[in-house]
């Protein structure tokens, strides 16, 4: 087995959980209001800390998804 093989899964779980912390951290828009009709039908722009963590999250997210496929290709 090689050392990149034995250390993939300690990696894969540090990128899993930086991934929960950036969708933790993101604000939600009203809630479950809006599925009753409430007020959700405005639109805002992402901006500072919000935009980074959305561009964060959905890198975070591919990151995993390729380590998973080379766990998946090394084992």
């Amino acid at each position: 087995m090689s050392f990149l093989a034995r250390v993939m899964p300690f990696i894969q779980l540090g990128i899993s959980i930086l991934l929960i912390v950036t969708i933790l951290l993101q604000q939600k828009g009203s809630g479950l209001s809006a599925t009753f009709g409430g007020e959700g039908n405005t639109y805002t722009t992402k901006r500072g800390l919000e935009k980074i963590l959305f561009r964060a999250t959905i890198i975070l997210a591919i990151i995993f998804l390729v380590l998973a496929f080379l766990n998946l290709l090394l084992r």
